[in-house]
Order: C-alpha cells, then sequence, then structure tokens
C-alpha cells in the first residue's frame, strides 16, 4: 500500500476535481450564540457515545468474555482505571491537547491530516501520515456500524432485566428502532436535534444522582479514584488486569468525537460541559455502579439498571433508550460527514450528497452511506444478539482510532508547534503506553469478535487506498502527450469554426488540455465563442473565502483557464461559484452555457502500477462513481459527456 497515496492530499477528489494545497487565510467557523446555550447543544450531540457507556462498560468488565472477581482489589482497581483513564485520555490528551490543533475551527482525523500536510513538506513524512490518517478514517467506519448496534442493543436489555420474559422481544424491538432510525435520516435531523440537548441533560442529570445515591449508601467507594487502586491490580493480578482492559476501555468510548465535533460547536462549549457536566456525572455512576457490586453481587447481571430502584425502573429504561438513540444518530452523522471530507480531499469516489436544511451546510445525506450503515448495524445485531459480545468488537475499533490519533500528534508537536522534547516526550510516552495498552489487551478479544471491526478497517482502507492510487495513475497517464492550451488555441482558433455561447470543459489538471476538448473539436469541427476550461480545486482548509474563490487567466482567442477554490466541508456548486464570478467577459447565463465532461472506461491491463485485482477494483468503483454532473449541480440540460478508454 505504500505507493497508494500520490503527492500528499493531492489526490484527484473525482472526474474533474482535484485536491489544492493552497492556503488562504480565511475566517474559519463562527459559532453564533451563548456559551451555555453552545454547551447544552454539545452535550446533545458530542457526547452521546460516550454517554451511554455506563449502560455496559462495568458489567462488561466483570462479566465480560474474561470474568473478574467482585471483591474490594478488582472493583476499586477498574473503577480507578477507568477514572483515570478518562482524566489521561479524555480529559488531558482530547479536550486540553489535541483540541487546540483545529484546522480553521475544524477537528477530526481528516481535518488534522489536511492540517499536516500544509505545513509538513517532505514525502518521508506526509506518504505515511496520510496513510495512517486514511486508517483511522477506515476504523471510524467501523466504530460507525458498532455504536448503534451496541448502544441501542445495552439500551434495550434493560426490559429483559426488569421483565426476563421479554427477553426475546429484545432483537426484534432493536431492528424496528434502527430501522426507523436510518428510515428518518433522508428528512434531515434539525427538528430531532433541537431535543437532543435537553434529553440528554436529563440523562447525564438522571444517571448522576442514581450514582450518588448508591455511592452514599457505600461512601467507602469514593478511595475508588486514588490511582494507587488501579497500580494495586496490576501488581497483585497482572495477568487479569491486562485482560480488564479491554472492556475498561469502553468508559473512553467517543472520546474522539469531542475533537470530530469540535466544528459544529467550538472549543470553549466542549470543554465546558465535558469538565461541568459530563465527567462528573459518569464518575458518579461508575462509583455508584461499584458500590453496589459491592453491596449486592446479584446486580452484576446489569449495574446500571439496578441503581434505579423499583418504581423508577421503566422511566430509566425510556431514558436510556432515548439516550441510545441520540448516540446512534450522532454517529450515523458523524459517518455522513467523514464521507463528504474525505470526498472532497480525493480518498473517496463521488458520492450523492443531500442538503437536508436549507439555512446550515452541514447537515446531509448520503444515501448510499446510509443504507450500507443500516444493512451492516442490523446484520450486527442479529449475528451478535447481545451487547456483551459486541462490546468484544467495539474495543479494537476505538483504540486503533486512538492509538493513530498519538502518531497524528506526535507531528503536530514537533513539526507545528515546535514543542521542546522535555514537554512532548513523557506527554507522549503516557499516551502510547495507555492507548498501546489498551489496543493490546483489545487484540485478545479477536476470536470473540475483535476481527470484525479489523475486517471492516482493512476492507474499507483497500478500498480508499485503491481509488486514490488509481486516480493518480490515472492522472498520470491523461497527462502523458499533452500539449500546452496556449499551442492548442492558436491552431485552434484558425482551424474550427466558432458558434455562439460558451463552453465549459471540466478539467481534473491545470495543465494541458482537457480530453473532453480535445474529442469535441476532432468529432465536430467547432469551438464556442468563449471556452473555459475549468478545474475545480478542493483545498486544505474547512472553508474559502469568498474572495480566494476563483482565478482566471486570459488565454486569448476567447479562450480562458478558471480555477475555482473550495474548502472540504464546501459543497461544491458550480453555477452558483459562476454567478460570482466577473472576470472573464460576460457574466455566465446557462442557458448559454454548456458543460463538457470527460468520462473514463478502464480496461485493465498488466502495465505496472496496480496489481490487475486492485484495478479491476478501481474500475468497478469508477463505474459506480456518482457522475460529476450531481456532483457540481451542474444544470442536467446542458452537460455533454464525452468518453474514452484507458489503461492504468
Amino acid at each position: 500500500m505504500s505507493g497508494a497515496v500520490e503527492h500528499g492530499a493531492a489526490a484527484i477528489a473525482g472526474s474533474g476535481a482535484a485536491v489544492d494545497s493552497g492556503r488562504p487565510e480565511i475566517a474559519g467557523h463562527h459559532h453564533h450564540g451563548s456559551l451555555t446555550k453552545l454547551a447544552v447543544g454539545a452535550i446533545g450531540v458530542v457526547f452521546g457515545d460516550i454517554g451511554t457507556s455506563p449502560l455496559y462498560a462495568m458489567r462488561d468488565t466483570f462479566a465480560g468474555h474474561h470474568r473478574l472477581p467482585l471483591d474490594r482489589l478488582h472493583v476499586f482497581g477498574i473503577v480507578s482505571l477507568m477514572f483515570w483513564s478518562m482524566m489521561i485520555i479524555v480529559t488531558l490528551k482530547y479536550v486540553s491537547i489535541i483540541m487546540r490543533a483545529d484546522n480553521k475551527g475544524e477537528g477530526g482525523s481528516l481535518a488534522l491530516l489536511a492540517l499536516i500536510n500544509q505545513n509538513v513538506s517532505g514525502r518521508r513524512w506526509s506518504t505515511g501520515i496520510i496513510l495512517l490518517g486514511v486508517f483511522a478514517t477506515s476504523l471510524f467506519y467501523g466504530d460507525s456500524m458498532i455504536t448503534p448496534a451496541v448502544s441501542v442493543l445495552g439500551a434495550i436489555e434493560g426490559l429483559a432485566v426488569y421483565e426476563p420474559g421479554f427477553g426475546h422481544l429484545v432483537v426484534p424491538l432493536v431492528v424496528a428502532i434502527l430501522v426507523f432510525l436510518f428510515f428518518i435520516q433522508s428528512r434531515g435531523t434539525a427538528r430531532v436535534a433541537t431535543l437532543f440537548g435537553p434529553v440528554m441533560l436529563l440523562y447525564f442529570a438522571v444517571i448522576a444522582t442514581l450514582g450518588t445515591i448508591s455511592v452514599v449508601a457505600y461512601p467507602t467507594v469514593l478511595y475508588a479514584l486514588s490511582p494507587h487502586h488501579a497500580a494495586a491490580l496490576f501488581i497483585t493480578d497482572p495477568m487479569r488486569g491486562f485482560l480488564a482492559m479491554g472492556s475498561a476501555v469502553l468508559a473512553v468510548t467517543g472520546a474522539e468525537a469531542l475533537y470530530s465535533d469540535m466544528g459544529h460547536f467550538g472549543r470553549p462549549p466542549i470543554r465546558l460541559s465535558w469538565l461541568v457536566f459530563v465527567l462528573p456525572a459518569l464518575v458518579l455512576n461508575y462509583l455508584g455502579q461499584a458500590s453496589l457490586l459491592m453491596r449486592e453481587p446479584a446486580a452484576l447481571k446489569s449495574p446500571f439498571y439496578f441503581l434505579a430502584p423499583d418504581w423508577f425502573q421503566w422511566p430509566l429504561l425510556i431514558i436510556a433508550s432515548l439516550a441510545a438513540i441520540i448516540a446512534s444518530q450522532a454517529v450515523i452523522t458523524g459517518a455522513f460527514s467523514v464521507t463528504q471530507q474525505a470526498i472532497q480531499l480525493g480518498f473517496i469516489p463521488r458520492m450523492s450528497i443531500k442538503h437536508t436544511s436549507e439555512t446550515a451546510a452541514g447537515q446531509i445525506y448520503i444515501p448510499v452511506i446510509n443504507w450500507a450503515l443500516m444493512i451492516a448495524v442490523i446484520l450486527l445485531v442479529l449475528v451478535f444478539k447481545r451487547s456483551t459480545n459486541l462490546t468484544a468488537a467495539y474495543g479494537i475499533a476505538v483504540t486503533g482510532a486512538m492509538l493513530i490519533d498519538n502518531f497524528l500528534l506526535t507531528v503536530v508537536l514537533f513539526q507545528l508547534w515546535k514543542w521542546k522534547p522535555w514537554t512532548a516526550v513523557p506527554l507522549l510516552a503516557l499516551f502510547f503506553a495507555l492507548d498501546t495498552g489498551y489496543l493490546s489487551a483489545n487484540l485478545t478479544k479477536i476470536p470473540d469478535g475483535g476481527w470484525v471491526p479489523l475486517m471492516m478497517g482493512l476492507s474499507i482502507f483497500t478500498l480508499l487506498t485503491t481509488w486514490s492510487r488509481g486516480r493518480a495513475l490515472m492522472r498520470q497517464n491523461m497527462a502523458e502527450g499533452t500539449i500546452p492550451i496556449e499551442v492548442f488555441a492558436k491552431s485552434a482558433h484558425s482551424s474550427a469554426a466558432r458558434v455562439p455561447g460558451t463552453a465549459i470543459f471540466m478539467a481534473s489538471s491545470e495543465a494541458g488540455v482537457p480530453s473532453a476538448l480535445l474529442h469535441n473539436i476532432k468529432h465536430n469541427k467547432v469551438l464556442h465563442e468563449r471556452v473555459v476550461i475549468l478545474t475545480v480545486a478542493v483545498q486544505d482548509v474547512p472553508y474559502v473565502d469568498p474572495d480566494e474563490r476563483y482565478a482566471i487567466k486570459d488565454l486569448g482567442q476567447g479562450f480562458y483557464r478558471m480555477k475555482l477554490r473550495f474548502g472540504f466541508l464546501e459543497e461544491t456548486d458550480v453555477p452558483a461559484a459562476l454567478k460570482q464570478v466577473t472576470m472573464c467577459g460576460a457574466p455566465f447565463d446557462m442557458m448559454k452555457t454548456s458543460f463538457f465532461l470527460s468520462r473514463q472506461t478502464l480496461i485493465a491491463s498488466g502495465k505496472p502500477g496496480m496489481a490487475i485485482w486492485r484495478e479491476k477494483l478501481f474500475a468497478w468503483m469508477l463505474r459506480n462513481a456518482a457522475s460529476a454532473m450531481e456532483f457540481f449541480r451542474l444544470p442536467t440540460n446542458r452537460v455533454v459527456e464525452l468518453g474514452t478508454q484507458m489503461e492504468i
């Protein structure tokens, strides 16, 4: 795979779209509303995943694939491990450090990857870092499939806890909820999202209250917050302590969401909601569950649900189920956002992207991703049936992504921020030690289901790198033998008839003559009065300043070369951008403008570059990519496609 990513992040984003590494200064993302309002919104969107971990984390640590005795050593040791993991991984690593590495206000693995690519030159760094970022993205898709399944299963299983006779209804009910959830995605989540914050506020308040009541019944459990209890666990029972890390990590699943969703709310609201509300609520609930287990070992069947008194059991089931649905909604929306970024940055073929809000550009719906996720999630539920079985698969995707973030953070600290070694090395050593330990412990669960996210991640990684490599080879193939556009313009002007109107030829390269233009003049022997060769460039920043949107070069003889710039979070709406162009002769009239696109058909060959099976895979991806007409929002009645065949 070492040759899978060519020219850093300058990979092709599909026919007629290139990625540009220029970095105009832009204002970035603006967050409107008071700090408190944004913090409440963050609680509803950002913390659903980590917030629902108490449903299964403590139970699976003691009753999962590697059972632990319910004694003071192990209960206090696990609570101490969970608490300090939240403090080190979530509070220190993500909230305090990584969230400072924003790309014009945006976060996430791909945003961080683009930020590094902007500032770190040299192939020695870029290729390896890009491959790591792509693999982290691949693991995120595995996480996106597992999270809805395990969260909703973990919540609805409370039905069997309170009424064992209803156990057979859990899986059908979970499937029905998930099907409903995926079917409403196309309608947009704006209205539902307004309820997220208040519902999650209620959920966190409830679990904090239940935890506090249980702690009061056994206040000695507060001593478990001391780090020496975690140390004692590993010293006294090292093998069980190590294996327990595979389940204890469930307490921090969703930590990466703080960084990924930073662009929606900004750093201060996320930090405020985590430190003031979410973290205390989670700690109190885990302490409460530990207190309950010390007092009533039989509660291990579901220490989360048995925290509630009899009269509050059904309301808790409803509140927890709503929280699980919200957590699933957040990760589905995240999958849409990551896919859009990956398309724009050239790692995924074009897909149909529908906007579900006229005012919020970030609210999108991608049908292919939605239905693929739905099928995968439902299959996981039907195959694994219990959240305990799924949590074995859950940890690997999360810990793998967290470990990769450490490598990206290393580049940021040394190459971008220029930290001194005596400051950076101890921190990085702590992060690497903890994340490596968690990943190693989770790898022991591969036979029990841990193979699922690895298989998903490797499959998606193969698809992404095949697409990137294939597009690079296609660009190289098309660049061979091209003639300068200036030479072509002079010769074509005298050898072809001119007809009224404007012709725009989409080009993936800023040099040479597009194949569609060559074929047009070869077969039709005419040129329009105005010929524009247009390259759409997606930059390494989320948003492009309108003043930097386009660049135009007048080639004479009615020929122009234009470059439209978009950020990787912006919609590539070419007609809307052309309306703002004032330096290319007369204003663009869509009724007098024709768009010419090149559509390549790949023929697999024995040429060096990619293995035959990858060439065939790339050809299949190319055939199934969304049309450039739809991706660039071109008027359907003004598009002409000219096909070519090529070998790579």
